[in-house]
Formats: C-alpha cells, sequence, structure tokens
C-alpha cells in the first residue's frame, strides 16, 4: 500500500491518523550496531571485529566493542521502545554469539540473552521480529572462505534451526537474511564492508550462497512451524539513466539487474535474470550453482521487507564517479562485470552517507 503523504505540512497525530488502525509501528537494529560485549559471554569473533581493527577500515576508527550497550541494557531499550509508543521491534541475531565457530556448537549463554529479549518484549507487549543474518558472520566461516563458499550456506541453514528451536514457540515473525546485497558486494566486491574482499567474481558466488543460505533457513523454519511468517530484507534502489542515449540506458539496466532483480527474480520466479547471467558470464562460470538451487531459494515468503535509501542515476559513457558507495574510501565496485557504470549526482539533498533524497521514491513503479 503507498500513500501520498506531505511530512513537512501534516502534524504527528494527522500522520498517524492516516494509517491503518491495525497498522505495526517499530523499530530495528542489528547485533553489530547495538549490543557492544563483543568479548564477554563467550561470544566468539565475527568478520566486523577483525574487520574495523584494520587500520583505515573506518573513517574515525570506531568499532563496535561497547556499541549502545544493549547486551547489558534489555530494560532500558523496551522502555524506550514504549515511549516511542511501537508495538514491534525487529533486532538481529549475532550469529558469533551463539556458535561462536560457526557450527553446530552453541554458546548457552548467547541463547539466553535473546530469549530473556524475547520474554521482555512480549511481556512489554511488543511483537519481536527476528532477522537471523545482518552481516555478522562468525570470522571462523570466513577463514574457511566465507560467503562465496557452498558450505557457508549450509551452515546457515543449521543455524536457523538452532535459532528456531530456541525462540520459535514465541518468535512467529522470521527475516532471513538482511540486504543480501551489501554482504556480498560491498563486503565481496568493493570491499567496503567485511570482510574487506575486492574479489568480483567472488562476490557473485556469495551473493547465490547468501540467497541459498535464505532458502535452506526458511525451509528448517516453515518445517518445524508451518504458521510461521517468513521474508528476506532487500534494499531496493530505483535506476534512472542519466540520459536517453543507449549506453545510459544499458547502464541504468545493468545496475537495477545486480541491485534489484538478482534477489527479486530469485526469491520469487526461482531464477536469476537472463540479462544479468549473461552480464556475469564476463566474469565467472556460475558454476556454484547446482541443481535444486533456485528452487530452495523461490521458498514461498509470507511477506517480502523492504528497506529503501535513496535513488541512483548512472551513466556508461567515460567520466561518470566510480563508485556510488557510502564509505569514502577509494573502493572499488559494488557492481561486478559492470565497472564501467558511472552514477551521477542529479542536484537533490544529499544524505551524509552520499544517498540522494527524493521523498516520494517509494511511489516509483
Amino acid at each position: 500500500m503507498s500513500t501520498d503523504i506531505d511530512t513537512n505540512t501534516e502534524g504527528d497525530g494527522e500522520l498517524a491518523a492516516r494509517f491503518p488502525a491495525d497498522f505495526t509501528w517499530g523499530a530495528a537494529t542489528s547485533s553489530y550496531q547495538v549490543e557492544g560485549s563483543t568479548a564477554v559471554d563467550g561470544r566468539g569473533k565475527s568478520i566486523w571485529d577483525t574487520f574495523v581493527a584494520e587500520p583505515g577500515r573506518v573513517v574515525d576508527g570506531s568499532n563496535g566493542d561497547t556499541a549502545i550497550d544493549s547486551y547489558r541494557n534489555i530494560e532500558g531499550d523496551i522502555a524506550l521502545i514504549r515511549e516511542l509508543g511501537l508495538n514491534s521491534y525487529r533486532f538481529s541475531l549475532s550469529w558469533p554469539r551463539i556458535c561462536p565457530e560457526g557450527d553446530s556448537r552453541v554458546n548457552q549463554a548467547g541463547l539466553d540473552y535473546y530469549s530473556t529479549l524475547v520474554d521482555a518484549l512480549l511481556e512489554a507487549g511488543v511483537t519481536p521480529w527476528v532477522t537471523l543474518y545482518h552481516w555478522d558472520l562468525p570470522q571462523a566461516l570466513e577463514d574457511a572462505g566465507g560467503w562465496p563458499e557452498r558450505a557457508t550456506a549450509e551452515r546457515f541453514g543449521e543455524f536457523a534451526q538452532l535459532a528456531h528451536e530456541a525462540l520459535g514457540d514465541r518468535v512467529k515473525h522470521w527475516i532471513t537474511v538482511n540486504e543480501p546485497w551489501c554482504a556480498a558486494f560491498l563486503g565481496y566486491s568493493s570491499g567496503e564492508h567485511a570482510p574487506g574482499r575486492r574479489e568480483p567474481a567472488a562476490s557473485i558466488a556469495a551473493a547465490h550462497h547468501l540467497m541459498l543460505g535464505h532458502g535452506l533457513a526458511a525451509r528448517a523454519i516453515k518445517e518445524a512451524d508451518p504458521g510461521a511468517t517468513m521474508s528476506i530484507g532487500l534494499n531496493f534502489y530505483p535506476v534512472y539513466a542519466a540520459s536517453d542515449s543507449s549506453v545510459d540506458v544499458d547502464a541504468a539496466r545493468r545496475v537495477d539487474g545486480v541491485q534489484n532483480r538478482w534477489f527479486t527474480d530469485a526469491a520469487l520466479k526461482g531464477a536469476y535474470p537472463e540479462d544479468v547471467v549473461e552480464d556475469f558470464s564476463a566474469i565467472t562460470d556460475l558454476s556454484f550453482i547446482k541443481a535444486g538451487d533456485m528452487e530452495l531459494i523461490n521458498a514461498p515468503l509470507d511477506c517480502l521487507s523492504v528497506n529503501f535509501y535513496s535513488k541512483f542515476t548512472v551513466t556508461g559513457a567515460e567520466g561518470g564517479a566510480a563508485s556510488a558507495s557510502a564509505a569514502p574510501t577509494g573502493a572499488g565496485s559494488a557492481w561486478p562485470a559492470n565497472e564501467h557504470v558511472g552514477f551521477v549526482t542529479t542536484g537533490l539533498p544529499q544524505t551524509d552517507m552520499g544517498g540522494r533524497s527524493r521523498r516520494r521514491g517509494l511511489l516509483k513503479r
């Protein structure tokens, strides 16, 4: 459902009144960004712990060792949620807090933390929405090859099963993977995110295995609880050509394919878009896609989680900006096999992360 709301002219009460009475208002966090306590109670190391410790990876040298200390402040966080009048809270599980080595060995203290959080939310009348993966891969799995390796998807399916066994009696809403585009292409192609690798071909394998992990996780949870709500979190960007020229139109097709359609077509249609497969064939033979993978990835969804930030305007002509990335780190391209595509500044207001603010962007069809 879309609605034409001008937040500059309506008061809070008028704005809220335009939503259905049963509309769910919530907040969302990710484990590494808020929990802190990265070296206590048996938590293992994640790729982000390793990444931020390398000089130059983060502009100001900050890290998640303390963050906002949510691990030690469940009561305060829930008080804030209630003060805001929210009735749902989406948080992610720290895979290395629960499985320090990324395998089936469980750190009970980690599971206990999330169990306590879920109980406290329910007691406060707040519905928990659990994200299984928001980028904090156990470092042990990265040492074994990370998301470019099929085994990582298999371990993720096992992690989803044990998480559901511990929390599924109370948690009924699950998001498998948050923004696989970021995890794959910022993590393994441009190198801006953990683990900081610049391997375009490997990033495409990572993108597939993240989607395979989604399918394995969805299957594990649905088999245990057919009534559970399953979703995947995708970050969509409307993509515009800078002009009507054929090179710009093709650039828009290419970026839309990598950013949006690679993931939506796989999840909703059970096939990768043919034009993107052809583009990627310049650097990979896609031999990591095995028989039965796409059927798993095409697991039925109960809803689609949409993360929306900005839009892209692109050109295929020489002279465009090398990257539309957030961090000013001189990173490589996050669009493998499309490194020639440039990103054009359009004069719209810009966020600190470099995103162009377009108030009606969600209305684009």
